[in-house]
């Protein structure tokens, strides 16, 4: 602490581990930063600097960012090759700098005070330590909560505090905040050379995936994967045996219901590589642990996977302190299912739209609430983005009228959620109806859902994650020179991926349906926790907070108990709501 500013860190220490030690200043003492994640061309980065008179004290890549900042300023993020938040103090213009990774691994919340101070860090809890923080909720986010199930960025739960946005930077000086975007991912044109042939793409394709997991072996402690048995974690796990003397200790944890259970392809994945595989049932009795979950993500939270990503961190964590994991790849290379969905139902776009708003919409309206066929009415009857956001919602623009009280809905006045989703689809110009989706996706869901869950669950056991799909110069490659329609053929999705690694991933993995990373959410809800979900969202102080109806909230648990609809993610939505 030093002159009004005061830099703390709490390390989980991976690379040198006795010279590292933060927060860390330069030569002179002017530059000192705070840095949460791992760059892993810092060695290359070190080469660089030292022509131009820069001198290292550790073998730490913290020390290389304070370099880089003094050689480059806020450019210095243009050369970092991995995960990152820090913050950067500068003495001599008295400027705090703070950025954050492109593909938003790692996370970073800020707000200014009443006081004029600004507060940041990698958790909303420290920023609520801080005697001035106000802790109001924030309507609009809450709205984007019970959408989405998370809170995207740069939208927090509290009013006027804030996510720094992937591939960002800011600068804080004199009391005025400025925000600025160094990096996206390139969706906004068309490929620049949509001629290049799929066999060109592949050869390419399988060089850079190849070089994005080997530099991510980098470590001063032991080291493993995720394995789901899944196309992503199969593809990096047989691309790290080709780079480790020793074989890959893999991680999978499954379930009694077979629908959940992926084990058996995680073991034709280890028995391929020669892992050193390890295993782990999870049990209903895990949702005891569901408070303590809630605890770690400081916002609502809605994604019921958090629980075996929570149980598989912990597995991972009593043999290494690092692992590679195959997330990113579905955003990357169209693998959700809901892609080929989409592409089922464009043909309700040729409809005219008298038909579809005149005759469809009032249709699926006045149905009643558990008839079948009334959200599907409502949905193909959309224009088409309106209807792929609908489709990655919990709480639909139908049943958010029914769920939300009139006086919520005065609050929010006339803000939607979706609208700057809407904004990110319409960034990318290319003709492929595809590529805004993917586009969406890996602004919103990527960061919002998928990396927040993976980061906090990881960090909440002490364990290192590291996304070697999320590769930036991988993810520039794929968006300017791989077309959609490589991706996606027909209702294939991954069509490019699976190509690539077809001569590593066993054909078992390669040809099998995707399934998801989740639980059986929807039997524990009715059987397990039946009587904690409805005892905690029908108690008083729930009924009297003013946002959601009582009424449909008892609707939904009675439709969903007698079986006649299935709302466990909304249930959970709103359970999760109320244990934040």
């Amino acid at each position: 602490m030093r002159n009004q500013v005061a830099l703390g860190m709490r390390r989980l220490s991976i690379i040198d581990l006795t010279g590292g030690h933060q927060p860390m200043s330069g030569c002179d003492g002017a530059v000192t930063i705070v840095f949460n994640g791992e760059i892993y061309n810092y060695r290359e980065l070190q080469r660089g600097l030292e022509p131009h008179g820069h001198q290292f004290k550790t073998h730490s890549d913290t020390e290389t960012i304070v370099h880089a900042y003094e050689e480059y300023g806020a450019a210095c993020v243009e050369h970092l090759r991995g995960m990152f938040a820090f913050a950067v103090w500068d003495a001599r213009k008295r400027e705090l700098f703070l950025a954050r990774d492109r593909a938003g691994k790692k996370p970073l919340y800020y707000t200014i005070t009443p006081g004029g101070t600004l507060i940041f860090g990698s958790e909303l809890k420290s920023l609520r330590e801080h005697p001035e923080f106000v802790g109001e909720i924030n309507v609009e986010g809450l709205d984007a909560y019970l959408t989405f199930g998370y809170v995207p960025d740069p939208l927090t739960i509290f009013r006027d505090v804030h996510k720094l946005p992937p591939g960002c930077h800011l600068t804080f000086k004199d009391g005025c905040v400025r925000v600025e975007q160094y990096w996206d991912f390139p969706y906004e044109h068309e490929q620049q050379n949509p001629a290049r042939s799929e066999a060109d793409c592949l050869e390419e394709l399988r060089t850079l995936l190849d070089e994005a997991v080997r530099l991510r072996l980098e470590a001063d402690v032991p080291l493993g994967a995720f394995l789901s048995g899944g196309v992503d974690s199969s593809t990096v796990v047989g691309l790290m045996t080709r780079h480790m003397s020793q074989p890959v200790k893999t991680f999978s944890i499954g379930f009694h219901e077979d629908s959940y259970n992926e084990l058996k392809y995680a073991r034709i994945a280890a028995k391929q590589f020669g892992t050193d595989h390890h295993e782990l049932i999870v049990t209903p009795d895990i949702c005891e642990k569901v408070d303590e979950l809630v605890w770690h993500f400081d916002e609502p939270f809605a994604d019921s996977s958090a629980i075996p990503t929570y149980v598989v961190s912990k597995l991972a964590r009593q043999h290494v302190k690092v692992v590679l994991s195959g997330d990113g790849g579905d955003e990357l290379f169209a693998g959700y299912t809901r892609y080929a969905l989409d592409r089922k139902r464009s043909a309700f776009a040729h409809l005219p739209r008298l038909v579809r708003q005149g005759v469809m919409q009032p249709l699926g309206r006045n149905l009643p609430h558990g008839a079948w066929g009334r959200n599907y009415l409502h949905n193909v009857a959309l224009d088409p983005l309106d209807r792929y956001i609908e489709d990655v919602s919990i709480f639909t623009r139908l049943n958010k009228s029914a769920l939300y009280t009139d006086d919520f809905r005065q609050h929010l006045g006339a803000s939607d959620a979706a609208a700057r989703f809407r904004e990110y689809a319409a960034h990318s110009r290319a003709h492929d109806p595809l590529d805004p989706l993917l586009y969406l996706d890996s602004k919103t869901y990527l960061p919002g859902d998928v990396l927040t869950k993976v980061d906090r669950m990881s960090m909440a056991a002490s364990l290192e994650v590291r996304g070697p799909l999320l590769d930036h110069k991988l993810i520039e490659f794929v968006c300017t020179q791989i077309p959609a329609s490589m991706k996606m053929k027909g209702l294939e999705t991954k069509h490019i991926f699976k190509r690539a690694v077809r001569d590593l991933v066993p054909a078992e993995i390669l040809n099998r349906p995707k399934q998801g990373f989740g639980i059986p959410i929807d039997r524990w809800i009715n059987e397990q926790l039946r009587e904690r979900v409805r005892g905690t969202l029908t108690e008083p102080r729930t009924m009297q907070r003013g946002y959601v109806e009582p009424r449909y909230v008892n609707l939904l648990l009675d439709e969903n108990q007698r079986g006649r609809r299935d709302h466990a993610g909304e249930l959970w939505a709103l359970f999760m709501l109320e244990l934040w």
